[in-house]
């Protein structure tokens, strides 16, 4: 177990030598430069706002707000899936960037909540949009899910495999929510934001500088569904035992939670300085309180943190892809300045972003 943080410090001491993607900027020349070229978002009709959870539980809207900063979520409706999120972000990135489907070399979606085990939403996506050229495939890494999956496409591009990929985080959690659990249920959320990768020269704008994942395999139970799984296929047993819900072990996520941020958005801006450097920071949005407690620790004004898990909440491998969607389309970003995203979940895995926009 990771107790006090500080097995999560020693394998990220590790982690950040032996599997982050670049050191340094020097390494760019050998690469093909990648940049953002445009952003889209999709959040369900639906809100969910705290009182309703004082229907059947223990709980009130000030107990849920002081303790995680969320006063709505949206919650898919009985006929729209992971994949039909996926489908609007992905539409309005396409436009935003004013990229054609049809020019699109890769499709990656973030998700831990499919439409179904098989086939995965990608390849749904590719169909739907009409990207008849791309390849498509889903990643799974929780919360970290967007990060992931950028880092994938990035790559892509950079190897020189293709010129234009897009990327997408998405979730339907209220799926997997057991309504009787007043520590899980009141925390997530439904939505999709996508972006849209280019190949560009270097210096351009939305340019990729650093990209870094990381993972502590001995917290993977503090975030977790038990059954559905090869351990614990469906049986009318996992149906009876309820474990087919998200279990959340609230306080040493927090801990985990507040090292892993504040040494993530540390590493993404070695070299740089927060005052004259900085223009945002997109967390995952997780936790109010989580959030508030790193950006006290890392000394970074609440005016250069992007925040919007008031009204979604915790939406996953879709979190950091909608706030980010959201700073670019409310032009929160300063040309020539730096973007850090961060993110952080089950697994337990991270990772770590930043952009010149």
């Amino acid at each position: 177990m990771l107790g006090d943080g500080s097995k999560t410090a020693k394998a990220w001491a590790t982690q950040s030598k032996e599997r982050k993607y670049r050191k340094d900027e020097g390494r760019m020349s050998q690469r093909q430069q990648v940049g953002i070229a445009g952003a889209g978002h999709y959040v369900p009709e639906r809100v969910i706002a705290n009182s309703y959870f004082e229907e059947f539980l223990d709980t009130s809207d000030e107990w849920i707000v002081k303790r995680t900063g969320i006063s709505e979520r949206r919650y898919a409706a009985e006929n729209e899936a992971t994949s039909d999120l996926c489908i609007h972000a992905a539409k309005m990135a396409l436009e935003h960037a004013g990229v054609r489907a049809q020019d699109l070399d890769l499709i990656v979606v973030g998700t831990i909540t499919p439409d179904q085990i098989l086939p995965h939403v990608a390849p749904q996506v590719q169909a739907a949009i009409g990207a008849n050229k791309a390849a498509a495939f889903d990643v799974a890494a929780a919360c970290t899910g967007f990060i992931t999956a950028l880092s994938v496409g990035e790559s892509y591009i950079a190897a020189g495999h293709g010129k234009n990929v897009l990327v997408i985080g998405a979730e339907t959690l209220s799926r997997f929510l057991d309504i009787e659990d007043r520590t899980s249920c009141i925390l997530f959320g439904d939505g999709a934001g996508a972006v849209v990768l280019r190949a560009q020269e270097p210096g351009g704008p939305g340019e990729i500088l650093k990209l870094s994942l990381g993972s502590d395999g001995e917290g993977y139970d503090f975030i977790r569904v038990e059954g559905g799984g090869s351990r614990r296929p469906v049986s009318q047993a996992t149906l009876d035992q309820r474990q087919h819900f998200i279990r959340v072990m609230g306080r040493d996520v927090y801990r985990f939670a507040v090292t892993t941020m504040t040494r993530t958005v540390e590493e993404m801006l070695e070299g740089y300085e927060h005052e004259k450097d900085l223009s945002l920071v997109v967390p995952h949005q997780v936790n109010q309180r989580i959030i508030d407690a790193s950006v006290e620790k890392l000394g970074i004004p609440t005016s250069k943190v992007m925040i919007n898990i008031n009204k979604f909440g915790n939406t996953s491998a879709a979190s950091c892809a909608i706030a980010l969607s959201e700073a670019i389309h409310e032009n929160r970003i300063e040309r020539g300045k730096l973007l850090v995203m961060c993110a952080f979940g089950a697994g337990l895995n991270w990772g770590g972003a930043l952009v010149r926009w």
